[in-house]
């Protein structure tokens, strides 16, 4: 197995830079993985694949404004990006700008000043700020884009999921990103029923593996949650035949990560995880997913290869680009089953 094996081309028209209004008018790509059949849909016709008792696991993880800017002494702009709060004042982060080592201080625009405790590989560092960063997100935060999208974002809470709560990702779980409220009421009315989990996502779950062999990347580690709430639901959904449906490659890492936890025993878990899904894995809870298109080479599009297979899901990529689907964020949704 290379990264090679997961590349595709894919031109830039593809990358969809705007969301679709409503959420729910995306288009929708069925994939049956035994059949090895594919059926074009929009995402409001997802009920029409879901039987009553099915279980959708949704991430309520909520985008933090994880983007601020800085000055050094000397005068000079600093961008940071917060990707994990590891106590009240101390953050992990990536930052932009030379001559951030150890020991050298910064001061937020419209925010408190920070010290660079700590320096992580690559262009990561550890930050203290002088007082809790959170009071000042509204003034001096910014919500961070992926680098592929060009276009402003004028409405922030497009870039939210409409069932978010839980703050503390540096990017959206963006499979979610198409559902309405509207559309929840409809399914639950169907007898679909709702859990929930959380998974803090940070930038490196969408990084391309840049090493030849994917077994030798290293996947950084993110913070997860799956409530007893969701484990009696999810007891609940085997119990009466039902599936359990991961919204959402965050929520599949989530459930996974439970499952591996206790033994293959459904159990609650709240911790880190670093559990990076490969093709051979042998998934223990999850029976299907929606997800977006995802990036070639990146950990995401290996971990819905080991779902779906290779090939199959190459295949559906190549049919999606002939069709005029869009990719990746704020792009169209798949429902693998």
């Amino acid at each position: 197995m290379k990264t090679s094996d997961f590349d595709y081309d894919l031109p830039p028209e593809f990358i969809a830079q705007t969301p679709m209004e409503p959420r729910d008018s995306s288009r929708l790509l069925i994939m049956n993985r035994t059949a090895g059949s594919l059926e074009h849909r929009i995402f409001r016709d997802i009920g029409e694949y879901l039987h009553p008792d099915d279980l959708l696991v949704v991430n309520r993880t909520r985008v933090i404004p994880a983007r601020i800017y800085a000055r050094k002494p000397t005068g000079g702009r600093v961008e940071a990006l917060l990707l994990r709060r590891e106590d009240l004042l101390t953050w992990e982060c990536l930052v932009g700008g030379k001559g951030l080592s150890a020991g050298k201080t910064i001061a937020v625009e419209n925010g408190p000043s920070a010290e660079i405790v700590e320096l992580l590989e690559g262009s990561r560092r550890r930050i203290r700020f002088k007082e809790p960063i959170e009071p000042y997100f509204s003034k001096a935060g910014n919500v961070p884009l992926p680098p592929y999208i060009h276009e402003p974002l004028k409405d922030p809470e497009r870039y939210q999921t409409v069932y978010a709560r839980d703050p503390g990702s540096a990017a959206a779980p963006t499979a979610g990103l198409h559902f309405t409220s509207r559309l929840i009421d409809e399914l639950k009315s169907e007898g679909v029923n709702f859990a929930e989990v959380t998974l803090h996502v940070g930038l490196d779950t969408f990084a391309p593996v840049t090493e030849d062999d994917p077994e030798k990347h290293k996947i950084h580690t993110e913070w997860c949650e799956i409530p007893p709430t969701t484990v009696e639901a999810i007891t609940r959904t085997r119990l009466s035949g039902g599936r359990i449906i991961a919204v959402g490659t965050t929520s599949v890492r989530t459930l996974e990560s439970a499952a591996k936890a206790g033994k293959n025993s459904i159990l609650s878990y709240s911790g880190p995880t670093n559990l990076y899904i490969l093709p051979g894995y042998q998934f223990k809870l999850v029976d299907a997913m929606i997800t977006n298109f995802h990036l070639p080479r990146s950990t995401l599009i290996m971990l819905v290869s080991a779902f779906a297979g290779r090939e199959q899901i190459l295949h559906a990529y190549r049919t999606a680009k002939h069709e005029g689907y869009r990719f990746y964020s704020f792009g169209d949704a798949m429902f693998i089953y």
